[in-house]
């Protein structure tokens, strides 16, 4: 056991020597989009697969510039973009590296996802056995034509032109019709008179019967 945690220190110290001999490099540059070179690409996540995984960002004007190693794998990431890496080279002079960085648009379909209101299937069940069907086109035509549904409707609604004018149509019609008879006056009419004079007579004589009571 002492011979293999030896062996893992002696590991990892050779690990950490060989990043340390890897010389330093000032990596900078610009992040545009490969569609239009004039656009940059702001706060891509650029990330050192190859030193830990260490996270460096751009700008809001797609700018970066961060210290790295010769030989780095670099990962450019940025959403709705496609990841784009970038290695950089060896033997780098005045120990700084300039680039530009073009990473293509990419388009994710995702897939359809439908909303219930149902928290379980127990509620979408009891919902469902309870849910009043809607009726259906012939069964709201029966109800627009009963007598009762046209009834209410009649005294709830105003007459539009069509009615107010065929009402006045008849009442020309009728007019026309008895423009050449004489109408019947009811104050010279004897049998009105004589009913009038029976009710009026009726009338007294039940006031005076109830007053003997």
């Amino acid at each position: 056991m002492k011979y293999f945690v030896v062996l893992l220190l002696l590991f990892i110290a050779a690990g950490v020597h060989a990043q340390q001999e890897k010389p330093l490099v000032q990596f900078s540059g610009m992040v545009y989009n490969a569609d239009s070179i004039k656009v940059a690409v702001p706060y891509v996540t650029i990330t050192n697969v190859t030193c830990h995984n260490q996270v460096n960002l751009s700008n809001y004007k797609g700018y970066f510039s961060f210290v790295a190693h010769e030989r780095d794998t670099l990962l450019f990431t940025s959403i709705g973009f496609a990841p784009i890496k970038v290695v950089i080279p060896a033997n780098v002079t005045s120990k700084s590296y300039t680039t530009q960085i073009m990473i293509k648009p990419q388009i994710i379909n995702l897939p359809t996802f439908h909303v219930f209101p149902w928290a379980t299937t127990d509620e979408f069940r009891k919902d469902f056995l309870s849910m009043k069907l809607a009726d259906d086109d012939l069964e709201i035509a029966r109800k627009n034509i009963e007598r009762t549904t046209t009834a209410s409707l009649s005294n709830s609604l105003p007459r539009d032109g069509q009615e107010i004018q065929s009402v006045w149509a008849q009442n020309e019609h009728i007019n026309l019709l008895n423009q050449h008879s004489l109408t019947p006056n009811p104050l010279l009419n004897p049998i009105a008179w004589g009913t009038l004079i029976k009710q009026i007579s009726d009338g007294d004589k039940s006031r005076a019967a109830s007053e003997g009571n």
